[in-house]
C-alpha cells in the first residue's frame, strides 16, 4: 500500500477509475443517469486539477482522492479494489491534508458512503439540489469539525 502524490502518468488510471465508479454514487437515485466522462465534464476536471491529488498505488493505481483547501473534492476506488481498505486509507490521508473543518459533498441517497464518512466524524450540515449531466440530484454537505475520531 502506498499513497503518493499524483503524477502526470496517473491520468489514464484516474480517468478509468472515474468512469467505472462515478455512476455508483448515483445508484440509489430514482431514474437512470448517463456517464459524463471526466474529459467531458470540464468544470469537474478543472476542479480536480486545481486540487492536491493523491493516488493509492499498489503496483497500479487502485484509487484516488483530491483536496482543495478544506474540501475533499474526490474519493474514488476501482470497483475491483473495493472492500480492501483502499477508500478508508485514502479518506484518512485526505482528512490529514484537509485540516479542520473538513468538508465534502455526497449524493443524499448514497447511504454507504455517508456511513463511512460518519464513522470518521463527518455530519450532514446541508441538503441542496445539484445537477449531474443535466439531471437533478439531492446532495448533502458533510463537515468534520476538530476533535473528531
Amino acid at each position: 500500500m502506498k499513497i503518493r502524490a499524483f503524477q502526470d502518468g496517473d491520468m489514464e488510471a484516474i480517468t478509468e477509475i472515474y468512469a467505472l465508479s462515478k455512476l455508483d454514487e448515483l445508484r440509489y437515485e430514482s431514474g437512470t443517469f448517463e456517464l459524463l466522462t471526466l474529459a467531458q465534464d470540464e468544470p469537474r476536471l478543472q476542479a480536480l486539477m486545481a486540487s492536491k491529488i493523491f493516488v493509492y498505488d499498489d503496483g497500479g493505481v487502485l484509487g484516488y482522492g483530491a483536496v482543495f483547501e478544506h474540501e475533499i473534492r474526490a474519493l474514488f476506488v476501482h470497483p475491483q479494489a473495493r472492500g480492501k481498505g483502499v477508500g478508508k486509507s485514502l479518506l484518512e490521508h485526505l482528512i490529514s491534508h484537509a485540516g479542520t473543518p473538513a468538508v465534502l459533498y455526497v449524493a443524499k441517497s448514497n447511504a454507504p458512503a455517508k456511513a463511512m464518512y460518519q464513522k470518521y466524524g463527518f455530519a450532514v450540515t446541508k441538503e441542496f439540489e445539484t445537477l449531474y449531466n443535466g439531471k437533478p440530484v439531492l446532495a448533502n454537505e458533510m463537515v468534520r469539525e476538530s476533535g473528531c475520531v
